[in-house]
């Protein structure tokens, strides 16, 4: 068994190097994004029930429509190639959240904010966000949080100021 596995790698040795960099770049690009993106949420982003308008929605509508149509190509792209890194070595888990936030699709808003109620995320995020001096995630800014009957995802209030 050990000698088959041993053959396969040196076959496919300049295939598995360059799948073993491709890893280690994904991994240290996420390090740095991931970040970058979540200290720019706005602090009251996920607290209303409705999606902010978003900033190139003035732009000429061709403008719009190609910014559209890359954003959701590089978020399938990421999640193929997070689909990969789950049988590498890498950030698979991690590549394909990020591709699934990059793309459009009905219910996207809900899940995000479904996401972002779950204690151990919004600890994290707003973990991140005290260590660049911004303000905290605040998912009950309307006095309602996310729990509105309408939204089937979450049906409890989380008190921000205790999560740490």
């Amino acid at each position: 068994m050990w000698n088959e596995l041993i053959k396969v790698v040196n076959t496919y040795e300049v295939i598995i190097g360059w799948l073993a960099l491709a890893s280690l770049l994904v991994f240290l690009l996420s390090l740095l994004t991931i970040p970058y993106f979540i200290v720019r949420i706005p602090a009251d982003y996920f607290s209303h029930h409705k999606r902010h308008r978003l900033p190139w929605s003035d732009q000429h509508p061709l403008v719009r429509l190609l910014f559209l149509i890359l954003k959701n190509i590089l978020g399938l792209l990421l999640i193929a190639l997070g689909f990969i890194l789950l049988f590498l070595p890498g950030q698979g888990v991690l590549t394909v959240l990020v591709g699934v936030l990059l793309i459009n699709f009905p219910g996207k808003y809900r899940f995000e904010r479904w996401l972002i109620a779950r204690p151990a995320v919004l600890s994290s995020v707003n973990w991140l966000r005290r260590r660049y001096n911004k303000p905290l995630i605040d998912i009950a800014a309307t006095g309602k949080g996310l729990d509105d009957n309408s939204d089937r995802f979450y049906h409890q209030k989380i008190d921000t100021n205790k999560v740490q």
